[in-house]
């Protein structure tokens, strides 16, 4: 992937003009100060977020904000830096949820290629609140497994973690066979 050409301009330590160089062969480009050298690294932006459950079905948000908005999302965001990434998903589902959550386990961790964004999602319990729409949200609406509208999702990250969330947690486990033969 190449680096955005007008996205980043001028280095952050002395104000000189980068330039778009490959610095090691087999990496991509990289920003680099003409003046001080200084390597201006585009690092992910890692967000965090929780799917959870109330009465059986699973809340989700429509969208207040872009990009994706009007769409349906679970409750996450970005990571502040010094903030673990637990902290994150739990301030931010107490943000645009109005609830607080306990993680319960590691949903899955999205990336895709060409997007800078990597989406951490966790399972989680509500310990406390009033569900109900807030910060960056439209509406609050909960969905069985077959209600979820997967057309109407922001982005591909929702989509996965739903689909891997539904087939963990709203698919009855089979329990195992006895396989012990009688001696």
């Amino acid at each position: 992937m190449s680096v955005p050409a007008d996205e980043y301009r001028f280095c952050p330590k002395c104000g000189g003009a980068l330039d778009s160089r490959v610095l090691k062969e087999n990496e991509p480009e990289r920003l680099v100060c003409r003046l001080c050298e200084f390597v201006f690294f585009l690092n992910p932006k890692v967000a965090a977020g929780t799917l959870f459950q109330l009465d059986g079905k699973l809340v989700l948000l429509k969208r207040a904000i872009e990009p994706g908005y009007g769409k349906w999302v679970f409750p996450g965001g970005f990571v502040d830096r010094g903030e673990t990434v637990v902290e994150a998903a739990i301030r931010e589902t107490r943000e645009e949820a109005n609830v607080e959550v306990r993680v319960r386990e590691l949903v899955d961790v999205f990336s895709y290629s060409g997007s800078p964004i990597v989406v951490v999602a966790y399972a989680a319990d509500v310990v406390s609140g009033e569900p109900r729409a807030a910060d960056e949200s439209l509406e609050l609406q909960t969905f069985g497994p077959s209600d979820i509208p997967w057309e109407e999702l922001a982005f591909p990250s929702t989509r996965d973690a739903l689909r891997e969330y539904a087939r963990r947690f709203f698919c009855p486990r089979k329990e195992p066979r006895n396989t012990r033969r009688n001696s």
